[in-house]
C-alpha cells in the first residue's frame, strides 16, 4: 500500500518547519502601547477577582481581543526561557447621555456635560494567566486622550512582557476591567514542544532530548530512537482520550539506541508516543503519527463491541473516542435491511460510553446500527442472546399530532404502511385483524411518548390461517397420488425401493442449509469453491456462497449480507462452514493479533473478512458446536495450520474426507455409507481439475503471532 506520507521523520529537535523566535533580554515584566496611548504595569502580581458586571457610567475603554506571540526571555545566550507576549486590543464601549434635568440647570448641565466630553479616559485593565503549576494576574493602567476617544471605535492595543510558560504546554489567558463592564474574553493555546521550535541552541532542556523516526517495515510500522548509547529515557505508549484521561498501554526505561516494531494491527488513530530523557524536570515530548492512518481507523472499528447493560442501556466500547450516530433499528424474519425507527425515535450522536434505550421492553428484533460517515460499522441485535431468536412480528407504528390527531402504519420493507389502505402488502390485507389485535391487547408496546408508540403485533396465527387451506389442498393431491401408485405400483416398485432408503430422510436433508465461507486468496481458489458449491448442490443440500450473491454484495454490504445469511442458515437449522485456506487462516490470526500473520488483502466482496466479527464470538464463547464445521484442501494446507481455536468443531481435509464430511453436512438424515461413498467419489472427480489448477508449492506464509511492541537494539 501507499506510504509515502507515512515515511515522516518526526525528529524530537531540529524539524524542517520550525519557528525562529525573538529574544526578550531582562527579566523584568514591561508593556507598551500604540502611539497615543499611556501606559503603566503595576509592580507586582494582583489578586485575580473579576467580579460581577456593572453598567458603565458613560464611554469607557474594554479589551476587544486578544493575540499571542512566543518570544525568549533569556538570562544568557545559552540560557533561555520560553515566554508568551499578550496583545491587548482596546475600544471604547458606550457613550455619555443626555442629562434628563437639562431644563432645570440649563447652562450648566451642559458645561458639565462638555467637560466630561474633554476629559481623557482611563482603564485598569487585569490580565490573567494560567499554565500548570504557574497562575498570575498582572494590572495595566491604560489612559486614552479624548481626542482619540470615539464611541464604538477602536483606539490601539497594549502589550506586555511577558508570561514564562513550559514547552508543549497548554496556556489559558483572561482579560477584563476593573469594575468589569462585560464579559472576560479568553484565550486558550497548545505551546510548541522542542520540536517545532528553533531552540536547540537556546533551551538547555531540548538538548537531552532523543531522536525519534517514525517509518514503514511493510505492513508493520518501526520506531527508532537514535540517541547515544550511554543516554537513559523513557518511553510510553498511550491511547489518548478525547474525554478523561489518557489510558496508558506500553511503558519501557531503555538505553542508547533502539528500535521499537508495533505490529500494524495495534495501530489505532488515537496512539501516541511519549519520550522523555530519564532526568530531573524533564521535557517531555509527545507525537500521535496515526490519526490520519486508514489502517488504524479500520483497526478501532475492528476492536469496537456492542455490550446489553440490563435492563435498558447499552455500552459502545473502542481503544479511542469513536464519534459515530447509533440508530435502533427493526429487523424483520424475512432476512431484508434493518428498518430504521427514526422516527419516530431519536438518533444518538454516540463516543465511547453508556447509553439508555428510550424503550418500554425490549425485542429480540429490535438492533442497533452505529454509523460513521453515512458507513454502516456495526450492527448487533443485543437481545437475540436473551430473549431468543427473531418472531415473526408486525411492528406498529403510532403517530401521534395535534388536537389527539392519530395514525397507525406497520413498517415493512417498502415502507410504513397505512393499516386500512388498498395497497397489496401484507400488513394492509390484515389491517383490520391487527386493528383488533391492537384494541384487544394482544400487541406489546415498546415505547410510547407524546408524539407516539411503536407496538409488536404476533403474527404466527395469520400464518397457520393463510396455511391451513394450502395444507388441505396438499392431502387431496397425496390421495390422489397414492391411488395412482396402488393401480400402477408395479411400475414404481423401483421407486419404492428408492424411497425406503432416501425418501425418509430426504424430505429433512434437502431442507438443510449451508453457508459457505470462505477467503479469496485468488481467481484459482475462487474457481476451486465454485467447484465445490456446485457440487453440494447436487446433493439435498441449499447451498448458499457470496460468489453467486455478487449484486446482494455490493448493494448491502459483506457484513449485512453475512448478518442475514448467517441468521437465516441457523434459524433453518443449518450450518456454517469455514473453509480454511492460507489467506483465511492469515485473517484469523490477524483478528487474534498474532505477529508472524502474513498481511491480506481485503476484497470489495469478502464476507469472510466480514463475517470474523460474528463468528470469533461463537466460538470464544463456546456457541460454535453443532453451529460451525471446518475445512481445507489437500495439498493447499496442512491439518497443524488451522488454529487451535477452530478446532473445537469438527474439521475435513478434502477430497480425502468427502464422505465424513457429506455426513455431517446433511446431519442426522444423512444417506447410508455406500451411497455417501457413491458420491464423494464423484465430487472428488469434479474437483481434482479445480485443485490442481490451484495448487501452489510449500512455502505459504505461515500464522501469525500475537503483535506487542517489542524493543530490540538497533544493529
Amino acid at each position: 500500500m501507499p506510504v509515502s506520507w507515512f515515511l515522516l521523520s518526526l525528529a524530537l529537535g531540529r524539524n524542517p518547519v520550525v519557528l525562529s523566535l525573538e529574544r526578550v533580554v531582562g527579566l523584568q515584566d514591561a508593556a507598551r502601547c500604540s502611539p497615543g496611548l499611556s501606559c503603566h504595569l503595576w509592580d507586582g502580581d494582583v489578586l485575580c477577582l473579576p467580579g460581577s458586571i456593572v453598567s458603565a457610567p458613560g464611554p469607557v475603554l474594554v479589551p476587544t481581543r486578544l493575540q499571542t506571540e512566543l518570544v525568549l526571555r533569556c538570562h544568557e545566550e545559552t540560557d533561555c526561557d520560553l515566554c508568551v507576549r499578550v496583545v491587548i486590543h482596546l475600544a471604547v464601549h458606550g457613550s455619555w447621555e443626555e442629562p434628563e434635568d437639562e431644563e432645570k440647570f440649563g447652562g450648566a448641565a451642559d458645561a458639565e456635560l462638555e467637560e466630561h466630553r474633554n476629559a481623557s479616559l482611563q482603564a485598569h485593565v487585569v490580565l490573567s494567566f494560567q499554565a500548570y503549576p504557574t497562575a498570575r494576574c498582572v494590572l495595566l493602567e491604560v489612559q486614552v486622550p479624548a481626542a482619540l476617544v470615539q464611541p464604538g471605535q477602536p483606539v490601539g492595543s497594549v502589550v506586555f512582557d511577558c508570561f514564562e510558560a513550559a514547552l508543549g504546554a497548554e496556556v489559558r489567558i483572561w482579560s477584563y476591567t476593573q469594575p468589569r463592564y462585560q464579559k472576560e474574553l479568553n484565550l486558550t493555546q497548545q505551546l510548541p514542544d522542542c520540536r517545532g521550535l528553533e531552540v536547540q541552541d537556546s533551551i538547555q532542556s531540548c538538548w537531552a532530548l532523543p531522536w525519534l523516526n517514525v517509518s514503514a517495515d511493510g505492513e508493520d510500522v518501526r520506531l527508532v530512537l537514535d540517541v547515544s548509547e550511554e543516554q537513559r529515557f523513557g518511553l510510553s505508549l498511550y491511547w489518548n482520550q478525547a474525554q478523561g484521561p489518557a489510558k496508558p498501554w506500553w511503558h519501557r526505561n531503555l538505553t542508547g539506541p533502539q528500535t521499537i516494531t508495533l505490529n500494524h494491527t495495534d495501530l489505532v488513530p488515537c496512539l501516541c508516543i511519549q519520550v522523555w530523557p530519564l532526568e530531573p524536570d524533564s521535557v517531555r515530548t509527545s507525537i500521535c503519527p496515526f490519526k490520519e492512518d486508514p489502517r488504524a481507523h479500520r483497526n478501532l472499528w475492528r476492536a469496537a463491541r456492542l455490550h446489553l447493560l440490563p435492563p435498558q442501556g447499552w455500552r459502545l466500547d473502542a481503544p479511542c473516542s469513536l464519534p459515530a450516530e447509533a440508530t435502533l433499528c427493526w429487523q424483520a424474519l424475512d432476512g431484508g435491511p434493518c428498518q430504521p425507527l427514526v422516527p419516530p425515535l431519536p438518533r444518538e450522536n454516540v463516543t465511547v460510553n453508556a447509553l439508555e434505550f428510550p424503550l418500554l421492553k425490549g425485542h429480540p428484533n429490535i438492533c442497533i446500527q452505529v454509523n460513521s460517515w453515512e458507513t454502516l460499522q456495526l450492527q448487533e441485535c443485543l437481545w437475540a442472546d436473551s430473549l431468543g431468536p427473531l418472531k415473526d412480528d408486525m411492528l406498529l407504528v403510532e403517530t401521534r399530532g395535534p388536537q389527539d390527531n392519530r395514525s397507525l402504519c406497520a413498517l415493512e420493507a417498502s415502507g410504513c404502511t397505512p393499516l386500512l389502505s388498498g395497497v397489496s402488502t401484507r400488513a394492509a390485507r390484515l389491517g383490520e385483524q391487527l386493528l383488533q389485535d391492537l384494541r384487544s391487547g394482544q400487541c406489546l408496546q415498546l415505547w410510547d411518548d407524546d408524539l407516539g408508540a411503536l407496538w409488536a403485533c404476533p403474527m404466527d396465527k395469520y400464518v397457520h390461517q393463510r396455511w391451513a387451506l394450502v395444507w388441505l389442498a396438499c392431502l387431496l393431491l397425496a390421495a390422489v397420488l397414492f391411488l395412482l401408485l396402488l393401480l400402477k405400483k408395479n411400475h414404481v416398485k423401483g421407486w419404492l425401493r428408492l424411497l425406503k432408503e432416501d425418501v425418509r430422510v430426504g424430505a429433512a436433508a434437502r431442507s438443510r442449509a449451508a453457508l459457505l465461507l470462505y477467503s479469496a486468496d485468488d481467481a484459482g481458489f475462487e474457481r476451486l469453491v465454485g467447484a465445490l458449491a456446485s457440487a453440494l448442490c447436487q446433493l439435498p443440500l441449499r447451498v448458499a456462497v457470496d460468489l453467486w450473491s455478487r449484486r446482494e454484495l455490493s448493494a448491502q454490504g459483506p457484513l449485512a449480507w453475512f448478518h442475514a445469511q448467517r441468521r437465516q442458515t441457523l434459524q433453518e437449522g443449518g450450518v456454517v462452514v469455514l473453509l480454511f485456506s492460507p489467506g483465511a487462516v492469515a485473517l484469523c490470526h490477524e483478528w487474534l493479533q498474532d505477529a508472524a500473520s502474513a498481511p491480506v488483502a481485503h476484497g470489495p466482496h469478502d464476507a469472510f473478512a466480514a463475517s470474523l466479527s460474528c463468528v470469533l464470538p461463537d466460538f470464544l464463547q463456546g456457541r460454535a458446536p453443532g453451529r460451525y464445521v471446518g475445512a481445507y484442501f489437500d495439498r493447499l494446507l496442512s491439518p497443524d495450520a488451522v488454529p487451535a481455536l477452530f478446532r473445537t468443531v469438527p474439521v475435513f481435509s478434502l477430497p480425502s474426507q468427502l464422505p465424513d464430511f457429506l455426513g455431517t453436512l446433511q446431519g442426522p438424515g444423512a444417506l447410508r455409507h455406500g451411497r455417501l461413498a457413491e458420491r464423494a467419489e464423484q465430487m472428488s472427480r469434479v474437483l481434482q481439475p479445480a485443485l490442481d489448477s490451484c495448487f501452489r508449492p510449500p512455502g505459504t506464509p505461515g500464522t501469525g503471532r500475537g503483535m506487542r511492541p517489542e524493543a530490540e537494539e538497533r544493529t
